[in-house]
């Protein structure tokens, strides 16, 4: 399909979350980017969204080398990784979904002989993304949602008695699920620059021993197909090109927002005329 609209990127790890988000699309067709990597695009009903749609694979190492790939030659407006996480606290169920207004890296720090001193580091969830959250959350029905923080690990954790889970508890509390790729793709989102990013998680499991057979039991497919609709309800919400524009600040991924065209460095003989065609590059 030709790209009409604005673009927003949905990521995703696993073939079971890839194929909730696809549920969702309208008469999507494949895209294959300069370095191979594959994506689906297409209309998101309800929406002006163009949505393109990636399954990355595990890891924060592969969602952040890949989302910088991605967000370079798509240059969407804003970018969601949506998936199945594990939960942190007693009070989540299978298929609540939790929506990062945070998401730490848990890994970081230093061993020393007293023990492991951590460096914590955190990328917060954009600000207009969770407002549209939050806003589309109190009229979507058959989903129990919560906007709390998201630790994220290169493990996966079965074992609710492990030394990682301890310290987790220890040194982000606050953390409601532990996942696997959210703080890759929030860190190349960071450093992409103006493009506003979301993490969006599924439980699926209590992160524990019972792990394995929640997942034969069907929970990532359901967990999935809660965190899709969440994000769908949050883009039906969240109108494309709303940021606004004051004092001649810049919009939308650093481009100029409003009627302007600036031509620094140029010489001018007399009045300039032009037409706005679209958005500016």
């Amino acid at each position: 399909m030709a790209e009409t609209n604005p673009t927003v990127v949905v990521l995703t790890a696993l073939a079971v979350e890839y194929g909730a988000m696809r549920e969702l699309l309208e008469s999507p067709d494949e895209i294959v980017l300069a370095d191979g990597t594959r994506l689906e695009r297409g209309r998101l009903p309800g929406t002006r969204w163009t949505t393109a749609i990636a399954e990355l694979g595990d890891g924060a190492l592969t969602a952040a080398a890949l989302t910088t790939r991605v967000v370079a030659e798509l240059r969407p407006q804003c970018l969601l990784f949506v998936g199945v996480a594990g939960a942190l606290k007693d009070d989540l169920g299978l298929g609540d979904v939790v929506v990062g207004t945070k998401v730490y890296a848990v890994h970081g720090g230093k061993q020393t002989p007293e023990g492991f001193l951590a460096r914590p580091q955190a990328w917060h969830g954009s600000h207009r993304l969770l407002q549209a959250a939050r806003s589309a959350l109190r009229d979507l029905d058959g989903v129990r949602a919560h906007c709390k923080p998201i630790a994220c690990g290169d493990v996966v954790v079965a074992d609710e008695r492990s030394a990682l889970r301890e310290h987790i508890r220890r040194t982000y509390e606050d953390a409601y699920a532990i996942e696997t790729e959210g703080s890759g793709a929030a860190h190349a989102a960071h450093l992409c620059g103006r493009l506003d990013a979301l993490v969006i998680r599924g439980v699926s499991d209590l992160a524990d021993a019972g792990k394995a057979a929640a997942d034969a039991a069907g929970s990532q497919r359901l967990a999935a197909a809660r965190a899709a609709a969440v994000a769908a309800a949050l883009l039906r919400r969240h109108e494309p090109g709303s940021r606004e524009v004051r004092d001649g600040g810049e919009g939308p991924r650093g481009g100029l927002g409003g009627d302007q065209i600036r031509f620094e460095g140029g010489t001018y003989y007399g009045p300039v005329i032009g037409k706005i065609t679209g958005r500016p590059d």
